[in-house]
């Protein structure tokens, strides 16, 4: 545990990393130092580790919340603290590849559940969760520049005595949808490149069998509760635009990685269905939920008892 000055001082040097105004400095005291007490308490209740999903679409900035989280849990509460990304379980280009070929072109793509490594997803939750003292483990990295893991010898090797983990991601926590559900294509991708739903139903059947046993390690879930799914190309669209000025004021050349405007809206139809769902069904399957205004702003924080069968 730091001196409050400088928690304060970690805060807003994170404010400037995230281009963030100062006026966030309310939202962290609001919405994001509840949270971060909540999930402090829920740890010195048990006195072992405890892995937090938190999920949210794309460009609901839940990698944002959880530097936030994790400074504060840091140096506000004193517990040790780790970050950890779904996207860091891709599987690479060749493994996507395979997929493809064998059972739809659409798993070339990565996102949607089927295109993880859950065994290594698994292992790595179960290893942080048992907290050997002494043990250290390495934690995958996802090289997105060149759309494959990084070699293992490049991945960071951390102690294995955290006492929270926030996972975050945009499908942790999602549940399967019915058979009926999945009878209808929901957009343009779907009904020109998956009509017949081969895609889809195998998406749900990972949902249903590998994710399932993935999630089992949570803890509890934290969900970012966005206004709809039409906030979530513009806000996409926003991350691109982020990551393109970065680039320009390095005054370097923008690589091809980074989405034009028709780009984005293709990709984002991979993710449209779930997410979708995800707003329908998760906030009454959550401990917590985070709700945005269409401006990017918190405006609700609500906690939940997830043993009780009706909110």
């Amino acid at each position: 545990m730091t001196s409050p000055d400088t928690c304060q001082a970690g805060l807003e040097a994170l404010l400037h990393r995230h281009e963030l105004p100062s006026t966030y400095l309310n939202a962290i005291e609001h919405f994001h130092l509840p949270l971060a007490s909540m999930l402090a308490e829920r740890h010195r209740q048990s006195q072992r580790a405890h892995i937090w999903g938190i999920c949210g679409s794309q460009g609901s900035g839940k990698s944002t919340l959880v530097q936030f989280l994790a400074h504060l849990l840091q140096h506000r509460f004193g517990l040790h603290t780790l970050c950890l990304s779904l996207d860091d379980f891709y599987l690479g280009r060749q493994e996507r590849s395979r997929l493809s070929r064998l059972i739809h072109p659409l798993f070339a793509t990565r996102g949607v559940p089927g295109t993880h490594d859950v065994s290594l997803g698994i292992t790595t939750l179960a290893q942080l969760k048992r907290r050997t003292p002494h043990g250290r483990i390495a934690i995958p990295q996802f090289d997105k520049s060149r759309d494959d893991p990084l070699p293992r010898s490049a991945w960071h090797s951390v102690r294995s005595t955290f006492d929270i983990i926030l996972f975050e991601g945009w499908c942790v926590g999602s549940r399967p949808q019915s058979e009926a559900e999945l009878g209808h294509p929901l957009n343009e991708l779907e009904r020109t490149e998956d009509p017949s739903g081969i895609w889809r139903k195998t998406v749900n059947h990972h949902l249903h069998s590998d994710y399932a046993a993935w999630w089992e390690l949570l803890e509890g879930l934290v969900f970012l509760r966005v206004p709809g799914f039409e906030q979530v190309h513009r806000w996409r669209a926003l991350q691109e635009d982020k990551l393109r000025r970065q680039f320009l004021r390095r005054g370097e050349p923008v690589p091809p990685q980074v989405m034009s405007a028709d780009q984005i809206q293709r990709f984002i139809q991979h993710y449209e269905r779930l997410t979708r769902w995800n707003l329908d069904i998760l906030p009454s399957h959550s401990d917590v939920v985070l709700d945005l205004q269409e401006d990017h702003q918190f405006c609700g924080l609500h906690f939940y008892d997830t043993q009780s069968a009706h909110r």
